[in-house]
């Protein structure tokens, strides 16, 4: 890892990049430029985002791609900008895009993102109720998910609507069903 930069540095996406790997006790995400480190996930938060992965890779159709657990470029300002990434729990992207960053080791992009999906963590409710619900309807990703681990566990589905932003039906427990943006069955009484 790269020494951190100066305090009151604003990051651009290619400053963020240019710190490297992150460490495995914490876990990196850059708001406007500021970058904020936070504790990793706990164990439950981890096997949850596991089993999400497996339900959710085995129905994407073959022009999509899950990825669990990487930096996400919301693509809000100029890449000479402050940049806001986010590191959220899963994210389907189009195959090309998952390529392209194979190939470049370049960063995803929300403009190619179709889903992100963040599980609340104790410190992170408000961070991702509010603050990345926002930023992720800023950055145009057409689908948002919140699980959240308080029994009973619940899923919130965000979609993007022109008039009216992120909208949703409320609180799903048990089985989650979709056909955006793809058809989609979660079981979330096996994630817990």
């Amino acid at each position: 890892m790269t020494a951190l930069p100066d305090s009151g540095q604003l990051l651009t996406i290619a400053d963020y990049m240019a710190l490297g790997e992150d460490d495995e006790r914490c876990r990196r995400e850059l708001q406007e430029g500021v970058l904020s480190i936070s504790p990793s996930p706990k164990p439950r938060h981890n096997v949850a985002g596991a089993k999400l992965y497996v339900q959710i890779d085995a129905q994407l159709p073959a022009g999509l791609v899950a990825v669990p657990d990487v930096d996400l470029d919301l693509q809000l300002v100029p890449e000479d900008g402050p940049a806001t990434v986010r590191r959220p729990d899963l994210v389907v992207v189009e195959r090309a895009e998952f390529d392209r960053v194979g190939e470049e080791e370049g960063i995803l992009r929300a403009s190619a993102a179709h889903l992100v999906v963040e599980i609340v963590s104790p410190g992170s409710r408000r961070t991702d109720y509010v603050m990345k619900r926002s930023e992720y309807e800023d950055a145009g990703i057409s689908h948002y998910w919140i699980i959240d681990m308080s029994p009973p566990l619940s899923l919130v589905a965000f979609r993007l609507t022109e008039e009216l932003g992120y909208v949703d039906n409320g609180e799903v427990t048990d089985v989650f069903t979709t056909t955006s943006p793809c058809p989609l069955t979660i079981r979330l009484d096996q994630l817990g």
